[in-house]
């Protein structure tokens, strides 16, 4: 901890009839349609907007290493965004917000904090600390929607439970969804008052790695506002074949709008605006966007999830402990190609197809069966959209513990996953050269392919490429038994 980012600043002069107030941005980091900035910036005379760094008070839920990596460039498009407008962004390095926040409202004078909410229920409760810190010392709290496309916590089911099913979850959010008018983002913004201390800067914050392997992320990624735009209009234009394309990992039909999201580089309120077409690509990527509400909602109703399965009986459930077996799948040398390509691809670019995320969790669930929660853990570490609420929706899904979940006796065969969604085989040429002088029809199980094809290919299974790390059809015979033992009790 740096001790200039929290000396107290020297209390500010009152200036008569003077306003100030404070801007508290978390993930939003956009200056168009943003509730919180577009009311401190009607209402004040001086503004301070504010990032404060405080990953201790998030515990094991503190942003990964991909999602620092990613963070570090959107706080620096938006440091730059906010200096076009005549403003900066200031920098606190702290160990509690509440603290920081309170204390630097009081050192500027302001009357108000303004920011959009988060949902998360460890940030709701730190939000609600802030609030009060901010309470006791006469400075109004002031937040707003924005993070999602409506407030749907108070969304039931006919039986007045929270809803733990997507379809009819989706149909009551659709018939509640009330988009407010799209905010432009401020040509100017109010000047900066007297006294504000230095902060730190974004390097200061220590996010980016210190082993340089984030090459692969600065080859495809752009974080902040106007990359995120970008990627908009790039969906905008193939959204007519989404829905038939968007299944296929070796072609870019899907989105990858989601961290972009996840850090509100671009409001979820514009996206579904862009896909309110009446074809089938514009609905099926309306359905993607109501999940996303889908997972916060179900994380808001059912905050133990982040580390137990909804649904209890999974709780008995025997999870193998095993760390060589984790290790293979993390590494992508499980011997199973579609899941290594997959694992290989998320390695290098901090990001996975999402056919593919269902493939690589069914094999470690189900195939594996190593817990969903070492997956999560995984995935909250190397994804850029690493995000809480869709990555526990999301494993509790194909692990079959949680809201929605697939059946037990639903195991994603990867072997027909791959030769249907890449039946080229390009996907995976592409993750795992050593595969790639084979024939497209080897590539998914090589393990198959006669001798004389992998002579031809010069390709020695077990010394090039792993021999797969399980059989199959056994594990697959072995998950079920598990499962129907579980359910049996």
């Amino acid at each position: 901890m740096r001790q200039g980012s929290r000396s107290p600043p020297a209390p500010v002069p009152h200036v008569a009839n003077r306003a100030v107030s404070l801007l508290w941005f978390r993930r939003d980091l956009r200056l168009e349609d943003n509730a919180a900035l577009a009311a401190a910036a009607r209402e004040a005379d001086a503004l301070v907007p504010v990032y404060v760094h405080a990953p201790a008070e998030e515990g094991e839920w503190a942003p990964g290493a991909a999602s620092r990596w990613w963070l570090h460039a959107s706080l620096k498009a938006l440091s730059q965004a906010l200096a076009a407008r005549g403003s900066r962004l200031l920098v606190l390095e702290e160990s509690c917000s509440s603290e920081a926040i309170a204390r630097l409202a009081r050192a500027v004078g302001a009357r108000t904090v303004h920011w959009n909410r988060l949902y998360e229920p460890h940030l709701a409760a730190r939000d609600a600390m802030v609030a009060r810190a901010l309470a006791e010392a006469g400075i109004e709290a002031r937040s707003y929607p924005g993070h999602l496309l409506l407030e749907h916590a108070s969304l039931r089911s006919a039986g007045n439970a929270p809803y733990r099913i997507y379809t009819p979850f989706a149909r009551a959010a659709e018939k509640a969804l009330r988009l407010p008018a799209p905010l432009p983002a401020p040509a100017r913004l109010p000047p900066l008052p007297p006294g504000l201390p230095e902060g730190v800067s974004v390097e200061d914050l220590r996010l980016r790695p210190r082993i340089p392997w984030d090459a692969g992320l600065h080859e495809i990624w752009k974080p902040g506002e106007a990359g995120a735009h970008e990627r908009l209009e790039a969906m905008r234009a193939r959204l007519s074949g989404y829905a038939e394309k968007r299944d296929a990992p070796a072609l870019a039909a899907t989105s990858r709008l989601s961290p972009h999201l996840h850090f509100g580089e671009i409001s979820v309120a514009r996206t579904w605006r862009a896909a309110c077409g009446t074809g089938a690509g514009a609905a099926a990527f309306r359905r993607e966007l109501l999940w996303r509400e889908f997972a916060s909602y179900v994380l808001h109703h059912y905050p133990h999830t982040v580390r137990e399965p909804l649904d209890r009986r999974f709780a008995r459930f025997p999870w193998r402990e095993d760390a060589a077996l984790l290790a293979a799948w993390q590494r992508g040398r499980t011997g199973i190609p579609i899941v290594d390509a997959g694992m290989r691809e998320l390695w290098r670019t901090g990001w996975m197809h999402n056919r593919v995320r269902m493939i690589v969790a069914s094999f470690l669930t189900k195939h594996l069966r190593l817990s969903w929660l070492a997956g999560a853990r995984w995935f909250w570490d190397t994804l850029v959209d690493a995000d809480l609420a869709a990555n526990t929706l999301n494993w509790q899904w194909v692990a079959g513990c949680g809201a929605d979940a697939a059946p037990y006796f639903r195991i994603f065969n990867p072997v027909l996953q791959s030769q249907k969604f890449d039946s080229r085989g390009e996907y995976l040429a592409r993750w795992v050269p050593e595969l790639a002088s084979l024939g497209p029809a080897a590539r998914h199980a090589p393990w198959q392919a006669p001798p004389e094809v992998l002579a031809a290919a010069r390709l020695r299974l077990g010394e090039d490429y792993p021999l797969p790390v399980a059989d199959l059809a056994a594990a697959r015979a072995e998950a079920l038994a598990a499962y129907r033992a579980l359910t049996a009790r």
